[in-house]
């Protein structure tokens, strides 16, 4: 099985250290030089090194997506080489016809992939927390975005053993490994997409009202903006949002014939509510496709 694995493994193993090498060369000498670039120009009239700050963001962006997305070439990897290629040239049926009993011989092809995808990603969920949060004040990605949102905990490690699962499954109902492939990949990255989307649904927002709606933290995510009509009613208006002072701001809302502005956001407190939450609905379908991968298995073996 090591043997089978080996190309795999040492692709895998490869990627993980490249990952990991990037993020630390960022966290230890990119931001470094950035600190000493922004003190130096600080010392020179008070400027801010906008140029070195955005390249490390910059980095540190593109490294995000590249793991959060490291779920599709799993799913791939899973659907055709895994599972679809050995049942297409017949070397599975082989093995049930020796010693090897089917649910022993997919066991043994899921449970070494996933021992190296879960140490794997929880090396880089580790090193990327790191890297993230190393200093806030320089510019990335804040923590709603789907990659940081993806990447700072267990979720990561959720899409990848859900990737294999549904590989598996994928090359297990299809039995040739390009339209597993195909199937498995498609399905993952509409999975992907769509959870992204659905995420900040699956927490209840914090509704913010009057000044405190208009004068929002940089780090909240806004879902939606708006006034309060005499009737109760939410019209999307955002005039009044632009009022600095307070006497500015009742001037605002009393000529417009407002009651109050309303803000529903999440705060970054809310990022492990919809973490977890994401994380429970992916391992779902990740059981979901190991047990429909085993039930078939059973069932074409007979």
């Amino acid at each position: 099985m090591l043997r089978l694995h080996r190309p795999a493994l040492l692709v895998w193993g490869a990627y993980v250290l490249g990952m990991a090498g990037w993020m630390l060369w960022l966290r230890i000498v990119t931001l470094d030089g950035v600190r000493r670039d922004s003190d130096s120009c600080a010392r020179n009239g008070g400027c801010v090194d906008i140029e070195s700050a955005m390249s490390y963001g910059t980095a540190l962006s593109t490294i995000g997506t590249l793991v959060s997305y490291l779920c599709y070439g799993v799913a791939a990897w899973a659907g055709a080489a895994l599972i679809g290629r050995e049942l297409e040239r017949g070397t599975a049926q082989l093995a049930w016809t020796q010693s090897v009993t089917p649910t022993r011989w997919l066991t043994a092809k899921l449970a070494l992939p996933a021992v190296a995808l879960v140490l794997g990603t929880t090396v880089l969920v580790l090193l990327y927390r790191s890297a993230w949060a190393a200093d806030r004040s320089i510019l990335g990605d804040e923590w709603y975005y789907p990659d940081p949102m993806v990447n700072r905990g267990p979720l990561l490690v959720a899409y990848a053993l859900c990737a294999l699962a549904v590989g598996a499954l994928a090359g297990l109902a299809l039995k040739r490994a390009l339209p597993a492939l195909a199937v498995s990949l498609g399905f993952m990255v509409w999975f992907h997409l769509w959870l992204d989307e659905l995420t900040p649904e699956l927490w209840p927002a914090t509704t913010l009202t009057g000044t405190a709606a208009s004068r929002l933290p940089m780090t909240a995510e806004q879902l939606d903006l708006g006034a309060i009509t005499a009737t109760g009613a939410r019209v999307d208006d955002l005039t009044c949002f632009d009022a600095d002072a307070d006497i500015d701001y009742t001037r605002c809302v009393s000529g417009k014939g407002f009651t109050d502005l309303y803000a529903e956001v999440h705060p970054e407190s809310h990022f492990w509510p919809l973490h977890l939450m994401t994380t429970g609905i992916v391992l779902a379908v990740a059981l979901l496709a190991t047990t429909a991968t085993f039930l078939l298995l059973r069932r074409r073996a007979r």
